[in-house]
Parts: C-alpha cells; sequence; structure tokens
C-alpha cells in the first residue's frame, strides 16, 4: 500500500512525498487519516527553520523520532479510522475512529496504546485540538490561579484561546488578554473575558494599567500566561505583573533571541517566571497527577468546550503548502486551520 506524507524539505519548503506504507506488525493497526491540525506554533518555526537542527522531534512520541535536521516529517495532531490490525489486535478496532501523535500523512501505522479512541459525545474535529488543549491545562497547573485574582494571556493563538477558556471557569476577578490580531481578540472576547488589546498599540501599557489598577488594595497582574510566541511580550509581562507576581512561559522561541529586561522592576517586584513544556508534569503534582490522568482531563475539557468552531480553514492534504503558507503570510486571517484527507 501507498502513502502519502508531508516533508519539511528546507526552510519554507514543503513536499508531498509517495512511499511504501508499513504493515501492522504484532499489536500494532493501519489508520487512514481523516483530518490532521497545524500547530501554529512549533509547526510554523519548524517551517520556517527557526528550530535548532540537533533538537529532537519529540522524544516521547514513538512517531517522532530523530531531529529537526532536514529532511523530516512533523505534525503531531492526527484523527483516522482503523483498516487493518495486526497480531493480537482485537477486530473490535476495525472502522474505530482514533486520534495519533502522528505527522501529516495519509496513513501510518501505530501500536493500539499509543492510539485514543474517538469517546462518544466528541466530534472527530474537536479531537484534534486535544495536543493543544493537554498544553492549556499544563499551563494552568504551572500557574496555580487563585480565587479573585487577575489573570492576563498574552497571545490568542490556539493555545492561548484554549487557556484562556479553561481560566474563565474559574473564579477570577479579571482575565485580559492581548494579541495582535483582531480576528483573536474578537474570539477572546466570546469566551466572556474583562478585556483584549493590541500589544503592538502605542496605549496599551496604559490600558492594562487601568484595568489591573482599580482594585486599590492591589496594582497589576497576580499571574500572566505567555504564550504568544513573541520574545518581546515577555518584557510588556513584566511591567504588568504585581509584586510577588507569576509569569508562565509556555512559548517556545526557537532560534529567536530573547532580550529581557531584569534590571527595572523585576528585580524588586519578586517576579517568578516559570517554564511550563507539556512533555512533563510538574514535579509538585506527580504525586498525584500523571499523563493520563491530563489526557483525561483534557478530552473532558474538549467535550464541554467543542472547540472545532474555532476551525477557520480547511484544506486538502494536497494543498498543505499553501494551507502553511496561509499562516505564515496571514496569520491574522486564520485561527486553526486543519488538512483534510479523501
Amino acid at each position: 500500500m501507498k502513502r502519502q506524507s508531508l516533508i519539511f524539505k528546507a526552510p519554507l519548503v514543503l513536499e508531498i512525498r509517495e512511499e511504501e506504507c508499513p504493515t501492522p506488525h504484532k499489536g500494532e493497526v493501519l489508520v487512514k487519516t481523516l483530518y490532521s491540525a497545524i500547530s501554529t506554533g512549533t509547526e510554523l518555526l519548524a517551517f520556517t527553520g527557526q528550530i535548532p537542527t540537533w533538537l529532537s522531534l519529540d522524544e516521547t512520541l514513538p512517531a517522532l523520532r530523530g531531529t529537526f535536521s532536514l529532511p523530516f516529517k512533523y505534525g503531531y495532531a492526527c484523527v483516522g479510522e482503523v483498516i487493518a490490525v495486526g497480531k493480537e489486535v482485537a477486530e473490535t478496532w476495525l472502522g474505530r475512529k482514533v486520534f495519533a501523535f502522528n505527522p501529516h500523512e495519509s496513513a501510518f501505522v501505530a501500536s493500539v496504546e499509543s492510539l485514543i479512541p474517538l469517546p462518544e459525545g466528541l466530534g472527530e474535529e474537536d479531537l484534534l485540538f486535544l495536543p493543544n488543549m493537554e498544553t492549556a491545562i499544563n499551563l494552568v497547573q504551572d500557574g496555580r490561579p487563585i480565587l479573585g485574582e487577575q489573570v492576563v494571556v498574552f497571545g490568542l493563538g490556539m493555545v492561548g484561546l484554549l487557556t484562556t477558556a479553561l481560566l474563565t471557569r474559574f473564579p477570577l476577578s479579571r482575565i485580559v488578554a492581548l494579541d495582535r490580531y483582531p480576528l483573536r481578540r474578537k474570539a477572546g472576547m466570546e469566551l466572556g473575558i474583562t478585556a483584549t488589546f493590541d500589544p503592538l498599540s502605542e496605549d496599551v501599557l496604559r490600558g492594562l494599567r487601568s484595568i489591573l489598577e482599580t482594585l486599590g488594595y492591589h496594582q497589576g497582574a497576580d499571574l500572566v500566561f505567555e504564550v504568544s510566541g513573541a520574545p518581546g511580550a515577555l518584557n510588556q509581562a513584566v511591567e504588568i505583573t504585581g509584586y510577588s507576581g507569576r509569569i508562565v512561559i509556555g512559548s517556545w522561541y526557537g532560534r529567536k533571541p530573547v532580550a529581557l529586561d531584569l534590571g527595572g522592576r523585576f528585580h524588586r517586584s519578586r517576579i517568578q517566571m516559570i517554564a511550563s513544556q507539556v512533555s512533563t508534569i510538574a514535579p509538585e503534582l506527580s504525586g498525584r497527577w500523571n499523563k493520563q490522568r491530563r489526557l483525561e482531563m483534557a478530552l473532558e475539557a474538549l467535550k464541554w468546550l467543542r472547540p472545532s468552531f474555532w476551525i477557520s480553514h480547511r484544506f486538502p492534504f494536497e494543498r498543505a503548502a499553501e494551507a502553511f503558507r496561509l499562516l505564515y503570510e496571514y496569520p491574522e486571517d486564520t485561527l486553526q486551520v486543519i488538512l483534510t484527507y479523501s
């Protein structure tokens, strides 16, 4: 059986390559891909050559062995249908819809242990948001919002929107978000948050302070999430974080340099900066939480949010290069872009 795989061939260059699809062995199944989602964070960094070539694709995922040394396959959000099973796999798997952390390709072989069956009551396209929802949950767990806090989110890409959606479930006094693009700010406001701002506007800091300093007894944000992917956002985050506040950094900047000003109010304000990355659980939570529990929580969150309404574009797999170009050249027109497979 032949399959088509998306290859990251050079910076800004993609190629669809036909190749032999492996046969499922013991404990494995063959999956025909129905949809895959494109990440506007890590995948765009890979598309533009902004990730160090020596870095592993993902040491925790069997489908993403190797490094970012060109050429390589990438992607980690596929939904498909099981069309063949290997030895010692029950035939009840045949026809089952599943999620896999797998690169963009029309078919693939995976162990049954690595697949996540489509839960009852959840749409196939909603399931594409699973990796980003896991990331959002990890961010919130690392930030540990407290009743009545003022929270600011930098970046309303998909991770930022999902993080903001989770935060609206907490009894916080205010949630404010920043993003360059009106479409994303509109999506944030539709979640019922307090306000949104353009981080590049001249009066953004004044606007933020007018909201965050009205409580009187506590000035500035208690908790800030930086998920914009823009290194300059960190200095803005420091500017609006209050005394002993926390800044959770979920952005991966790749090769982009980060010029961080720690000589101003950062030091005297005792601000904490927390690195958050979904590949691991925070050590202080690992006594009660593991990846399976977090995954189950992410699936439940997808059921109540049903985020597929944020899909702004659907491209046939054959037009994958066009989809990536759209995200790279016109990000202001997009929310979530997915690929569909015939």
